[in-house]
């Protein structure tokens, strides 16, 4: 069984973490695009012919199950993915975990790229899931950037603009940029102490472990793990070891 995940950059280590922790016998297909990175500026056509060529390219490669860890590539190409590829071949994608959050907070706020912040998409989650609980949304201005370049100074620099820019009143705060999980650390200390984090890496992985038994068979592989760089066959980049999850997937 080969699971292929598709983002930009290091937003997939997070999921493909968990995929490694709940089944380390999968085999995994990470597929980062450092040419076109990052993906959220870009226009939507242009995203969407990026990502349809990626999961068309892990499709050839034998993947069997496709994962979108990314809120960007959700938002604009999942459905012209599974359209593209048709039913036979299962397209998880991700969504920013304002649904659990809501439930639990009393005002929430939704931390990901500009993109996403300024998105209908966005928009229409919060309409749909926030319930009763306030919602705000707080673009985090070059945060995944620098979760990229692995460059901490910059990462603590657009953190503590994020929090400056949330409500005091907060209670939680969404992760909605997967890249953001990798920097946790820098996050809940920017914070006030009893903000609860939610993001939804581990639920992805879960999904995705769903839509592999619905296929049936044996499902099991050796726990390799494959990277290709803009379609290229490549390692992943050496910024990766910078995180746990990139080290537990073989970077070093």
């Amino acid at each position: 069984m080969i699971v292929a995940l598709i983002d930009s950059g290091f937003g997939l280590l997070p999921t493909a973490a968990w995929l490694r922790k709940l089944r380390p016998d999968v085999d995994l297909l990470l597929q980062l695009d450092p040419d076109g990175a990052p993906w959220g500026p870009k226009p939507q056509d242009w995203v969407v012919d990026r990502v349809v060529a990626a999961a068309r390219s892990a499709r050839d490669l034998g993947a069997e199950v496709i994962v979108l860890p990314c809120n960007t590539a959700s938002v604009t190409a999942l459905e012209h993915v599974r359209a593209d590829l048709g039913s036979q071949v299962p397209v998880v994608g991700t969504v920013p975990a304002i649904k659990p959050a809501a439930a639990v907070c009393r005002s929430v706020a939704v931390w990901a790229t500009a993109a996403t912040t300024a998105s209908p998409y966005q928009a229409d989650l919060i309409a749909r899931f926030g319930g009763q609980a306030t919602v705000t949304g707080v673009a985090c201005h070059g945060l995944a950037e620098a979760v990229d370049r692995g460059d901490m100074t910059a990462v603590r620099e657009s953190v503590a603009d994020a929090a400056a820019r949330t409500p005091a009143d907060i209670e939680g705060v969404v992760l909605g940029c997967t890249h953001y999980p990798l920097v946790l650390d820098s996050i809940v200390a920017a914070l006030p102490e009893g903000v609860r984090l939610f993001d939804s890496a581990q639920a992805v992985a879960a999904q995705t472990i769903r839509r592999m038994n619905d296929l049936g068979g044996p499902g099991s592989g050796n726990g390799t793990v494959n990277v290709y760089l803009s379609g290229r066959p490549g390692e992943l980049p050496p910024g990766a070891a910078a995180y746990e999850p990139g080290r537990l997937l073989g970077a070093d």
